[in-house]
């Protein structure tokens, strides 16, 4: 084992490769093909699949799958019980259950996922993206956006940070750390260099 830490009750399959620092706890499941960064937690209950990427510092709370085809960026934050999927029309008479039907879904650096929160296969959240918990992301998440419902919609904006962004006239808004951000339009914000 390298300087990680693996709960006792957990299995890491033979070719993981896990970065420094991480922690994963109770009846977790890491199989072989997975590749995890450094300085990760992963809760009580979570499988990560084979061909899964996750990056750095990204926090997995209990009960969540990562199934193939699921890439993670630095940052990430899946809350208790999310749910991933990676094919579209699961039938289990007629097995799709090879790479080939499995769908790519990216989670970009920063993003956080809400508790029960589903995210369907295909889509990518982009940086700093929010989803409320319990909301069904069918389509792309803008950065810095922040959606809730079934399907999910954009309800507001929000800072690297975790404040929410309220706009003046001119379309800029600035976050308790300082950073300014500018709305583009409905769909686009972006940070002020």
């Amino acid at each position: 084992m390298g300087d990680y830490f693996v709960h006792e009750s957990a299995y890491v399959d033979e070719g993981a490769q896990i970065g420094a620092g991480t922690k994963i706890w109770h009846f977790c499941h890491i199989m072989g093909k997975a590749k995890i960064g450094q300085k990760c937690s992963f809760g009580q209950n979570v499988l990560v699949a084979n061909n899964v990427i996750i990056g750095d510092g990204c926090k997995i709370q209990n009960n969540v799958s990562l199934y193939e085809g699921l890439i993670l960026e630095d940052y990430v934050f899946c809350g208790p019980s999310m749910v991933f999927t990676n094919i579209k029309t699961p039938r289990c008479e007629f097995p799709r259950n090879t790479s080939d039907h499995y769908l790519k879904t990216l989670v970009k650096r920063g993003a956080s996922i809400g508790a029960n929160a589903t995210i369907v296969c295909g889509v990518t959240l982009h940086e700093n993206a929010f989803v409320a918990a319990g909301a069904v992301v069918t389509k792309d998440v803008p950065a810095f956006a922040m959606v809730a419902g079934v399907p999910a919609r954009i309800i507001g904006w929000m800072s690297s940070y975790g404040d929410v962004l309220e706009f003046d006239f001119d379309g800029y808004a600035i976050d308790s750390t300082g950073t300014k951000y500018q709305q583009i339009s409905s769909m686009e914000v972006q940070k002020v260099v």
